[in-house]
């Protein structure tokens, strides 16, 4: 058990870079050599995708040579999306792949655990009700083991509740909750049925200024308890200093809007000290990270000095010899952590310094199961190195090559197999089934910790090189050449042999009218024949089903369905069905399309939610003007409105003057810049009779301050609980009255939050109508705010609109309707 899990992590490995293969160059080959003679592992803590310090992860992997680590206890559901529509579950898919990336550039491995992003939460006492603190501090302790980290980082301060977020302090408590127990045997006792129990031998506080408020304050502050690091390193090898890789890898969390420029030059890093000892010189003090580590490693550790010495960059193979002999020795080792793990380096190491490359594309991207499978595959030595291709292995099938592989002669072959019966569909495997607000449901524990989906198929490569057997791992992959691109790879994937769609994810249902539903069909394989079916308790859906057949593979298909509402307000399910045989399939593919991420294929229930809302309206025309992504437009045109976007370039006075409404996007004033100039026309709209409303921006980085008529000063205030009781401070006002009469039923059923980023303050011109806080706190009256200026109606609101929305929340569209009636 315990290797297959190494064995997972490794096609994990591979598969990060299998997406655009990864040509090592002499430079990187030897900074490979000199981590193989490093015995020593630091893993940092933290709560979400982007918490990590890319700094000091880069440091440890590229100047320390360490085995170094970032657990991530969530995947960031719970974020907003600067490059697309994308929300929870898609986000988190997002996020994870930003990751990988980070830690393709900076060197580190990626870990997480099942607990899921549910939202910005004040209080580690919050965070622990809705996460399975257990499952949590389990799956901590499970990667401690597993990693077997010298060194712990914690990101966060364990010391403090309530002054960051609660995932943060949450993450660092469970850290040195587990720094305690993971050498226990009575802690999560089914673990050790892979892993021994382990004790690390320092714990770390990432201290930064950001935890004093300023650089000022941080630079005044008492350092002398403090570890300090320079990490400023420059690396002669790589043509890169320790920052520039840093700010590459954090650049990858494009979603969240952290691209970052690298400062060269002295880096300094605080580490306090929690458990442990606390170093004088070295975080490694004490611990032996030498080969002298391991009983018989010793000889190894001079052999692979004398390789490091002796390395030639122009001509990396001469190295092989010896590290063979090298390589042998590991075998060899009783220390089976340290064996697993060097055997695998050390074999890559090999296969680079041969200059041979080994490759496995599929015929197609998607197969599904029981398909004949046509792969091409391909072969090169690129050295004067006796290597000969002895067999390869896909699945069950072994197929003989006897092939002397001689310098620079390629070898290609095309090959088939068949994919089994039973093979499941490739999706990210924390969805496959149904979690909770606050954890992932994840039944195969030799899925927990990965961070994502092994390969559908790795394929086994049998090689002799110098007459020693080795055993390469390669994914089945897929590439093109893109006429723009050139070469492209794309992730090979299984798929089920039909999809189903209902187009719309949330149907809105303002009368008692029926409503055409389209439900697409796409089919993966040939001569698809089925019956299709909708169910929804308590609707009326007509036909009952249909026979249904597509022919071709990839084909795709719409067929309709008509939907009627219940009488009263009512909230459902609508679940598609298609029976092929004696299987029913019923699931949605969602496909993500990002440059700076692998192309994601994640499968999801098929169904939407139908939503029959007692609500009015009045005006028809309105206008949206897009910020950050959100999906407002169309939620709103299935209320009726006629919903049109403004682009930017386009906000003039004679085009805004026949909209009866307005609506800025999320985050519009922080991305885009004609609003620094064009506001003044937004607000001459309103001042003419017209109806502005402007959704939710960060307190930072907006374009300009004038994002009102009328001073507004926006703050990072919000209330995280869903729940929070809603009191209402102008009853009388148009926007709670008109022309739905707004009550507290409409605030029930909302989710992950209230809202986020109110105003702390406000001009007297502003009416505040709606009260709302968290457990423990004072009032906060600026989620809603509404402003005569001239003729018309200026609104800011806080509100989660563009996450309620979405969700088909009743009260959140009745007040919406409300608030685009004003002046009507």
């Amino acid at each position: 058990m315990r290797k297959f899990f190494y064995f997972l992590f490794f096609l994990i490995t591979i598969s990060n870079f299998a997406q655009s293969p990864k040509k090592t160059n002499s430079s990187e080959i030897y900074e490979s050599i000199q981590k193989l003679n490093f015995l020593g592992s630091v893993l940092y803590v933290a709560a979400h995708p982007d918490d990590e310090n890319t700094h000091l992860i880069s440091y440890f992997a590229n100047d320390v040579h360490a085995r170094t680590a970032y657990i991530s206890l969530t995947r960031g559901d719970g974020g907003q999306n600067l490059i697309g529509p994308e929300l929870r579950e898609l986000l988190g898919v997002i996020r994870t792949q930003e990751l990988m990336q980070a830690r393709k550039i900076d060197g580190g491995i990626q870990y997480f655990s099942r607990a899921n992003d549910f939202g910005f939460s004040k209080h580690p006492d919050e965070t622990f009700e809705i996460w399975d603190k257990e499952q949590v501090l389990s799956d901590l302790v499970y990667v401690i083991r597993q990693f077997q980290p010298d060194i712990i980082i914690n990101r966060f301060d364990h010391r403090s509740p309530g002054t960051t977020h609660g995932h943060h302090t949450g993450s660092a408590m469970l850290s040195v909750e587990a720094f305690d127990i993971a050498n226990d045997k009575t802690k999560f006792p089914e673990h050790l049925n892979q892993y021994s129990t382990w004790s690390p031998k320092r714990l770390f506080f990432n201290q930064s200024w950001f935890f004093y408020g300023s650089q000022e304050k941080f630079d005044q502050a008492d350092k002398s308890k403090l570890f300090q690091l320079d990490i400023g390193s420059y690396y002669p090898t790589l043509g890169l200093s320790n920052s520039e890789i840093a700010a590459k890898s954090r650049s990858q969390h494009s979603s969240q809007g952290f691209g970052a420029t690298p400062e060269r030059g002295v880096d300094l890093e605080y580490l306090e000290i929690v458990k442990g000892t606390q170093p004088q010189k070295d975080v490694f003090e004490g611990i032996d990270t030498s080969w002298n580590r391991v009983r018989g490693g010793k000889e190894i550790g001079e052999i692979l000095s004398k390789v490091e010495k002796e390395f030639e960059f122009k001509n990396p193979s001469k190295s092989v010899p010896e590290l063979i002999k090298a390589y042998q020795l590991i075998q060899k080792l009783e220390d089976k952590h340290w064996r697993e793990i060097k055997s695998e380096e050390i074999k890559n190491i090999i296969v680079s310094c041969a200059g041979l490359y080994l490759e496995v594309v599929s015929s197609s991207t998607t197969a599904v199961a029981g398909e004949n499978l046509k792969f091409n595959l391909e072969a090169i030595n690129r050295s004067e190195l006796s290597i000969k291709l002895n067999s390869v292995k896909v699945n069950d099938k072994t197929i003989s090559v006897d092939s002397n592989l001689t310098n620079n002669k390629i070898l290609k072959s095309e090959n088939s197999f068949q994919i089994p019966d039973n093979k499941i569909p490739t999706t990210p495997y924390w969805l496959n089934e149904k979690g909770s607000l606050g954890m992932y449901k994840v039944s195969d524990g030799e899925l927990i910790g990965l961070p994502e989906t092994p390969d559908a198929f790795s394929v086994k490569f049998n090689l002799s090189i110098e007459n020693q057997q080795f055993e390469i791992l390669r994914p089945l992959v897929y590439k093109i050449n893109d006429p723009t691109k050139g070469e492209t790879y794309k992730p090979f994937v299984i798929v089920p042999k039909a999809i189903v769609n209902v187009e719309e994810k949330v149907l809105i249902f303002a009368d008692e009218r029926p409503q055409k539903v389209a439900v697409k069909v796409k089919s993966f394989t040939e001569n698809l024949k089925g019956n299709l079916s909708l169910k929804a308790a308590g609707w009326k859906i007509s036909p009952g089903n249909q026979e249904i057949s597509l022919n071709v593979k990839g084909e795709e298909k719409i067929f309709w369905f008509e939907v009627s509402p219940p009488e009263n307000q009512s909230e459902t399910e609508l679940i598609p069905q298609l029976k092929i045989g004696n299987e029913i399939f019923d699931k949605q593919m969602f496909e993500l399309n990002y440059e700076h991420i692998p192309e994601q294929k994640i499968l999801l229930p098929g169904g939407s939610k139908l939503v029959h809302i007692d609500i009015q309206k009045k005006g028809e025309k309105i206008g949206y003007i897009i910020g950050a992504g959100d999906s407002v437009p169309e939620n709103l045109r299935q209320i009726g409105y006629d919903v049109q976007i403004i682009s930017p370039q386009n906000i003039t006075t004679e085009n805004l003057k026949d909209y009866d409404a307005i609506v800025l996007g999320i985050r519009a004033f922080n991305v885009i810049p004609e609003l620094k100039f064009k506001n003044q026309i937004l607000f001459d709209y309103v001042k003419n009779g017209g109806n502005l409303i402007v959704q939710y921006n960060t307190s930072r980085d907006v374009f300009t301050e004038e994002i009102a008529p009328f001073p507004l000063i926006l703050s990072r205030d919000r209330v995280t609980d869903e729940n929070s009781e809603v009191k209402f401070l102008n009853e009388n006002h148009p926007a709670l009255n008109f022309p739905n009469k707004i009550t507290s039923k409409d605030f029930t059923g909302w989710n992950q939050e209230r809202g986020l980023y109110f105003p702390s303050d406000w001009s007297k011109e502003f009416v505040p109508l709606l009260s709302m806080h968290d457990k423990g706190e004072s009032a906060m009256k600026g989620s809603l705010l509404v402003a005569k200026y001239g003729k018309g109606n200026y609104v800011y609101t806080g509100l989660s609109f563009f996450r309620l929305l979405p969700e088909g929340v009743p009260g959140a569209y009745r007040l919406f309707a409300n608030l685009l009636s004003l002046g009507k």
